[in-house]
């Protein structure tokens, strides 16, 4: 028997689409201007889809930045999508995490509900459960905090829609490799 898919973002091109997978791509770049606009240029040039993207400094001195890219597609765009990165120049590495194995990914979303009543007392236990923090109150709205895997915050967002959700801000999944050695 084959494996269930992994379930897609709800806002995925690739919905509804065979043999597409999710793929988590760690890009080791220089930090220096124009270097994350050629990353997606290649992306939107190809018509690849982003669903996720997040870049932060790792190594100051160095002046090196990790580009964490969630995105879908079928094996061979997956493939093509790695060698094509690591064509550009300001490229140190690429490294598909999903192939590697084992990754650790993350995400931090805040989200807004408004309520009063029992839906305040709702939105409580509920953020309580998924271990979601309160990080801003007023007597009529919270804002949570969440951090975890994409599938608990989508969870968590769905539970809170038809309790008074507002708004929602989301980083973008951040993932590292287990184990001792970099990627």
């Amino acid at each position: 028997m084959n494996a269930p898919a992994a379930p897609l973002s709800p806002y995925s091109s690739a919905v509804g689409k065979s043999n597409i997978e999710v793929h988590t791509l760690s890009v080791l770049v220089d930090n220096e201007p124009g270097v994350l606009a050629r990353v997606v240029g290649l992306f939107s040039g190809r018509g690849y889809n982003i669903e996720s993207l997040t870049v932060a400094e790792v190594a100051h001195a160095e002046h090196l930045s990790r580009i964490t890219i969630v995105t879908s597609g079928t094996p061979e765009a997956i493939e093509q999508i790695g060698h094509q990165l690591e064509r550009l120049v300001p490229i140190h590495k690429v490294t598909d995490l999903t192939l590697r194995g084992g990754a650790v990914e993350r995400e931090l979303a805040m989200i807004k509900v408004a309520g009063t009543g029992r839906n305040r007392d709702e939105a409580l236990r509920l953020a309580d459960a998924f271990r979601a923090r309160v990080i801003d109150a007023t007597i009529e709205s919270f804002v949570f905090e969440l951090t975890g895997n994409v599938g608990k915050i989508d969870q968590f967002i769905e539970l809170m829609r038809p309790i008074g959700l507002v708004e929602v801000s989301r980083t973008g999944v951040a993932a590292i490799s287990r184990g001792p050695n970099p990627i």
